[in-house]
């Protein structure tokens, strides 16, 4: 049985053109490209050459405004802490409700260290309305912090706009953006359209590079004291010794990802669009969730009434087919989703929540597969529903009121 991969935004396959151009740092050219010695020079001048093509993809910012890390998670964390221990005398911080939780918790852990912090909501498509922005801000806000988009629907958000109007309304209010979603996946241009941004993360598992290495982008002038303290690495913002292969490989994803972006992006937005087309039509009962907004084009959000998501998984992993409920980074809570219970998807459908995410090598063989497998297993599991009557296929008469009571409200 082949295996079907469909779970990209939790991490992809290292791409082969990743690996090669990380082999010869994991083999005959491994020293500390900090030594002194002749042989460390090479190594330490990948790393410059890395960081100077992240930088040139990124829209032209300056070489010195990226910082490695070694994943979103730790980039997100720099930003927020680091933006805080810089300014004490502002206390307050506005995120959104859907954050991933490497930006949710570190929020919650500002709450418990005595700042405020406001979580603007989301509309039933999982859209910001940035007329909560306007309202939110304060003359004490320090930092508006909000992903550029949604790792469970894929909804993009206007984070340029949104800048803006912060920018606009105080200048030192800092901007930070979870970019992990979409840095190669659609253009990131921080000289231009992103040009209010100071601060965005991104992790390289997330484009074909592997698990292990992520970038921060610092505008020049943000104040952001160091996260880890040690040695001179990084212009002392990130003390530890550089992983040279695994920044060459973040830098050969992402100009791979630029240079395959005409291809990649209509090649895997038509298999989503395909995919949900024939489960709207095969399907009864069976919502997209975010298809009212601008999304990602390999993301999908499928939330099918009166089964259990685990199920779904279950049946899915065991037909060889890997999808998942929404952020693999809380697989393992029983919980509907945050987002999609911010979004007040009912009851009835936010427990049956399954995303499939593609990439480059997402096949419509692939495709073809899970729209064969996923009928009939949402099929077996409404047999066994007590609130599907399977002789007409519908709901029970008792169970419709389910269907339009929206999921409890995210707690902010």
């Amino acid at each position: 049985m082949n295996l079907v991969y469909a779970d990209n935004n939790a991490t992809t396959r290292v791409a082969p053109e990743v690996l090669e151009a990380m082999r010869p740092f994991l083999d005959e050219s491994y020293f500390n490209p900090s030594s002194m010695y002749d042989a460390a020079a090479g190594p330490a001048a990948a790393v410059k050459a890395a960081r100077a093509s992240l930088a040139r993809h990124l829209g032209g910012v300056r070489p010195d405004e990226i910082l490695f890390t070694s994943c979103a998670t730790e980039s997100n964390n720099t930003a927020i802490f680091g933006v805080v221990k810089a300014n004490p005398s502002r206390r307050h911080v506005i995120t959104s409700s859907v954050e991933h939780p490497a930006v949710l918790n570190v929020c919650r852990e500002l709450e418990r260290q005595g700042l405020e912090v406001t979580y603007l909501p989301v509309d039933r498509q999982g859209r910001l309305d940035l007329a909560d922005l306007v309202r939110a801000l304060r003359r004490d806000t320090l930092l508006v912090t909000v992903m550029h988009a949604n790792n469970e629907t894929g909804v993009v958000f206007p984070i340029a706009e949104l800048a803006r109007i912060v920018k606009e309304t105080d200048p030192s209010i800092v901007v930070h953006s979870d970019a992990t979603q979409t840095v190669g996946k659609l253009p990131i241009d921080l000289v231009g359209e992103l040009g209010h941004v100071d601060l965005l993360a991104f992790s390289g598992h997330k484009l074909h590079a592997p698990k292990g290495i992520g970038a921060l982008f610092v505008r020049r002038g943000t104040p952001c004291r160091p996260l880890l303290l040690g040695g001179h690495q990084e212009s002392g913002r990130r003390g530890g010794t550089e992983n040279v292969a695994f920044m060459v490989g973040l830098a050969t994803a992402l100009e791979l990802a630029a240079a395959t972006h005409d291809v990649d992006e209509p090649h895997v937005t038509g298999l989503r669009n395909r995919l949900e087309r024939e489960l709207l039509a095969r399907i009864p009962l069976v919502e997209i969730n975010g298809a009212g907004a601008p999304r990602l084009g390999n993301t999908s959000n499928v939330s099918c009434h009166f089964v259990e998501g685990e199920g779904i998984l279950y049946q899915l992993a065991a037909a060889g087919i890997c999808a998942s409920s929404g952020s693999a980074c809380t697989s393992g809570s029983l919980e509907p989703s945050h987002v999609l219970r911010s979004m007040g998807v009912p009851f009835s459908a936010a427990h049956g929540s399954v995303r499939f995410s593609f990439s480059r090598y997402t096949t419509e063989t692939e495709v073809e597969r899970i729209l064969a497998v996923l009928p009939e297993v949402i099929a077996s599991l409404r047999r066994l529903s007590p609130y599907w009557d399977t002789t007409t296929n519908q709901p029970r008469p008792e169970a419709a009121g389910m269907l339009h009571g929206a999921a409890a409200a995210h707690p902010r």
